[in-house]
């Protein structure tokens, strides 16, 4: 016996939630399923590897709706259960545990698992992840047990990670494969100024450095060993190297991808009735410079997914949302509007010592990005320079003195202007 949804959605994170929320929201009346493979109702990632680590937030706060509210939109939970496989032409999926379920439309909303170590010793008792509730429920209950923790990674997770548990008053080592840490997400300044406040914190940093391999005693992890000999002694290990996203089965049906499955402009996969959303959802992102690409954000998720529920109800529209993220390290607050990848300049503006700037990333001219480390205002004033990409002189970027409000109207002016002017062969007016 198998049962029918109108919209089944799989994944229970942050873009699959919002997909059942849309979906109501949208006032869709048919029938919805939520499946996913933790036995918890949807909860937040973001603050694992901060509040939830340190102990400032229980779980119950982290609870994205209440029990509750999934029974009042007549929601239903299929929670730790596991999709073994999709049936496309069937338009139905297989669960671990044998239940078949059809659907109308598939929101797959299923995220990724953590990327794991391909060294020896990977497998030992006391190497961890920070992905789920259970990840740092795991590490939690070890942590009175626990004097120096090895970090491998120096992206965000890893350096929020170390944050935490330094403060918690443990030894933290980081240790980071390419020569300064949020090498892939960040502009140099950005990179050199976080590795100082690290350091000032009592975070040991290794730059540059690669791991060969873990050493284990009965069982248990004992220390990292690094490419060139050195043992860096440790009583766990906290691994964040990024995630493999699960599309397995979706690519196993014939959906096109890789890393990633890939959607058009309406989540839409190539597979008949499908969409896909948030981690795992290969897109081309106007703010890449149209490049196809992933994007690990709630952000992206939560508009991915009101994008597919307003497919799915018939109101086709294009998912065009600019990208933001922010961190929480110690006292500071990192919130970035764009993409930095391809810049070709930054600008500093203020001064990192004062633990209070704005890093503005731009190409070509235009302003693609903004990392504001403690300038919420820059954060809200600057949005439009990223999403109407105007241009601005470096000089006057970098003034923290003129509100960027101020800059944009001088830019929106200077674009005004430049369409407006007549060109050599007598046309009124010129592209930009």
């Amino acid at each position: 016996m198998q049962t029918h949804y109108d919209v089944l959605i799989v994944g229970t994170g942050h873009g699959g939630a919002q997909a059942a929320i849309a979906l109501r929201q949208q006032k869709f009346g048919g029938t919805v399923a939520l499946v996913g493979d933790e036995p918890h109702l949807p909860y937040e990632r973001p603050p694992l590897s901060k509040d939830y680590l340190s102990g400032e937030k229980t779980f119950e706060r982290l609870q994205i709706r209440p029990s509750a509210f999934w029974e009042d939109r007549q929601v239903t939970l299929y929670l730790g259960k596991r999709v073994e496989a999709v049936e496309a032409n069937a338009h139905m999926i297989l669960l671990n545990d044998g239940t078949r379920l059809s659907y109308g439309s598939l929101i797959w909303a299923a995220g990724g698992r953590p990327r794991r170590l391909a060294c020896a010793g990977a497998e030992a008792e006391g190497v961890h992840v920070v992905r789920t509730r259970d990840d740092v429920d795991r590490l939690m209950a070890s942590l009175n047990r626990l004097r120096h923790i090895v970090v491998i990674g120096g992206g965000y997770i890893g350096l929020e990670a170390a944050a935490v548990l330094v403060k918690l008053g443990k030894r933290v080592t980081v240790i980071e494969a390419a020569d300064r840490v949020l090498a892939r997400v960040a502009g140099e300044p950005l990179s050199r100024f976080y590795e100082k406040e690290h350091r000032a914190h009592g975070v040991e940093l290794r730059l540059g450095t690669q791991v060969e391999g873990l050493d284990v005693a009965d069982h248990h992890v004992t220390g990292v060993r690094l490419v060139g000999g050195e043992s860096i002694q440790a009583d766990a290990v906290v691994v964040g190297i990024g995630i493999i996203p699960n599309v397995e089965p979706l690519l196993a049906a014939g959906a096109e991808g890789a890393n990633g499955v890939e959607v058009d402009a309406y989540c839409r996969t190539s597979l008949p009735g499908i969409l896909a959303i948030g981690d795992c959802a290969l897109h081309a992102n106007r703010y890449a410079d149209g490049r196809v690409i992933r994007l690990e954000s709630v952000q992206n998720a939560n508009d991915q997914a009101t994008i597919a529920a307003k497919t799915v109800s018939g109101a086709l529209e294009n998912y065009e949302a600019v990208p933001w993220f922010w961190s929480s390290q110690y006292d500071l607050r990192l919130q970035t509007i764009g993409l930095s990848t391809g810049h070709d300049q930054v600008v500093v503006r203020g001064d990192p010592a004062t633990r209070a700037f704005t890093l503005i990333y731009l190409r070509h001219g235009q302003v693609i990005a903004l990392d504001c480390v403690n300038t919420p205002k820059d954060y809200v004033q600057g949005r439009a320079l990223v999403t109407e990409g105007l241009s601005l002189d470096a000089v006057m970027l970098a003034d923290a003195g003129q509100p960027l409000k101020a800059l944009v109207e001088t830019a929106r002016n200077a674009a005004r202007v430049t369409v407006c002017l007549p060109n050599t062969q007598g046309n009124t007016s010129s592209p930009v």
